[in-house]
């Protein structure tokens, strides 16, 4: 180390001899705005009360809701073969990767291709049309919310390659991060819905998805559910 990292150096006076000893400048001085820097963009969207929040709502929809997500299992168990649960893992919160959970509203395959569902999807069940177009299969993601890995509103998790590629597409789009990802969102809402197929469309959602990060407030989080419900049962672009 030779001490050209721009930080002032202290040089002290030790006895007649005129000695010199080197005092270093306290660690705060030469890390501090770096380290007050991660600390910033290491906060996530909503703190500990949204965290509260998002429980408290997750385990009560659980427990009132706990006879149609079982009889819901059952039926797509009953449907077609494989498991009555998807998982996928997605990119969470800094990035981090979880297993999001779903209905299982496709047939159960060996393809390991990521293809994202599109209309008139061939491999999609009669209940899987119906649990989609409601966004009935999204339910399971309140066990998401209780484990910590989502929100109940915040920018929709993404598989892993397709964050991977939407950063390449915009570079804007890591910001999104720095929010649990979220059963519903502002993007969601707001007419941003379904297929990300064109780049015009990946920009858009991320404008949205950028957006609900640097504005966030208890009052957008309120306007957002509000809006879910009525988008849910008037908008049938999900499929």
């Amino acid at each position: 180390m030779d001490g050209s990292h721009g930080a002032p150096l202290t040089l002290d006076r030790e006895g007649p001899a005129q000695s010199w000893a080197f005092t270093p400048p306290p660690i705060g001085k030469l890390h501090g705005q770096q380290l007050e820097k991660r600390r910033r963009r290491s906060r996530i969207v909503g703190g500990p009360s949204k965290r509260v929040f998002d429980f408290v709502l997750a385990a009560g929809a659980v427990v009132a809701l706990s006879p149609v997500l079982v009889g819901i299992w059952c039926l797509v168990r009953i449907d077609s073969p494989g498991p009555g649960l998807f998982r996928q893992r997605r990119g969470g919160f800094q990035g981090r990767p979880f297993y999001i959970y779903k209905f299982r509203t496709m047939r159960a395959s060996d393809d390991r291709n990521l293809v994202q569902a599109r209309k008139e999807d061939d491999r999609t069940t009669k209940l899987g049309r119906f649990l989609r177009r409601y966004s009935i299969d999204e339910l399971p993601q309140l066990l998401n919310v209780l484990l910590g890995d989502m929100s109940i509103v915040g920018p929709r998790p993404h598989a892993l390659a397709h964050d991977k590629q939407f950063v390449t597409i915009d570079r804007r789009y890591a910001g999104r991060h720095h929010a649990r990802p979220g059963i519903t969102g502002l993007a969601q809402v707001s007419g941003s819905r379904g297929l990300t197929d064109t780049h015009e469309k990946i920009i858009e959602r991320i404008n949205h998805d950028l957006d609900y990060v640097s504005n966030w407030s208890w009052m957008m989080d309120i306007k957002i559910i509000t809006r879910t419900a009525m988008v849910v049962l008037s908008d049938r672009s999900a499929f």
